[in-house]
């Protein structure tokens, strides 16, 4: 059986090692023929497998979380597909099991997934001219990990700015593989949780830190997003022992401050 320090290993090694083959599209000489939509959606499935060895423990957990709390197996399956948002699902897992009021359950969840928004509107340009359908696809499938895996790729292709036709199949193989990767893992976590013992329950916990940790450094280059993560971080760590996760949602309101306030520093 692989140790968890040999998991962690192969899980930090191979996020480093995925935004460096993300912007390989950068040098690649442009083709003569486009790449078939096929080829794209492959293209796409092994740029977030390596991705996949974070999440997939996060989703074990997640699927033992929820039971716990005290959610039906159906229902905790529903929520992975419905929601679709690991950080916001955790959230309201912890908070339904400490019976939290309705207020802070939605205001919890709303501020973790703002950041969904800033996604979308960094993505958008690159795919103005898709169909609506295709867009409502996409937008489903956009996270944090499907995020970091294709952006380096539209920021790169040329091409996606008149239309997206090139990309959203590679896009879309991205998002099919991180929504499958993550059913799996929840199923996982859901049926077989209760036969894991303690230990492993609290190790797994490493992978989530790990993947956001992967996911976020590689896109600080401005004073305005460090000063976003290092504020936010500090605050995280400051409200952890707060009830009801009010630390995280301190956090996140922080850290959309101090990255506004240093973004209008700059710009001025």
């Amino acid at each position: 059986m692989v140790s968890l320090s040999n998991h962690r290993r192969a899980v930090t090694s191979e996020l480093a090692a995925l935004d460096a083959d993300g912007y390989k599209w950068r040098s690649m000489p442009p083709s003569a023929a486009a790449p078939s939509a096929p080829a794209e959606l492959w293209a796409g499935v092994r740029r977030l497998l390596p991705l996949l060895l974070g999440v997939a423990p996060f989703g074990v957990i997640y699927g033992v979380a929820a039971v716990r709390a005290g959610l039906s197996p159906l229902a905790s399956m529903a929520m992975s597909s419905l929601v679709f948002a690991g950080s916001a699902q955790f959230l309201l897992a912890e908070l339904a099991g400490q019976a939290a009021p309705a207020v802070v359950l939605v205001a919890s969840v709303a501020l973790v997934n703002l950041r969904h928004l800033l996604y979308s509107a960094s993505v958008a340009p690159h795919l103005v001219g898709l169909p609506r359908r295709w867009k409502a696809a996409l937008a489903y499938l956009l996270t944090d990990e499907a995020y970091a895996a294709v952006i380096g790729r539209l920021e790169a292709e040329e091409g996606a700015r008149s239309g997206g036709s090139r990309v959203r199949w590679y896009v879309l193989g991205a998002g099919l593989c991180l929504w499958t990767g993550w059913q799996l893992s929840t199923a996982a976590g859901v049926l077989l949780g209760k036969a894991l013992p303690e230990a492993w329950k609290r190790d797994l916990g490493f992978a989530l830190p790990l993947t956001f940790i992967a996911i976020v450094v590689p896109m600080i280059r401005s004073r305005a997003a460090l000063a976003a993560a290092a504020v936010a971080g500090a605050v995280a760590l400051l409200g952890s022992g707060w009830g009801y996760q009010l630390g995280l949602l301190a956090a996140a309101v922080a850290g959309i401050a101090a990255g506004w306030l240093a973004a209008g520093r700059e710009a001025s």
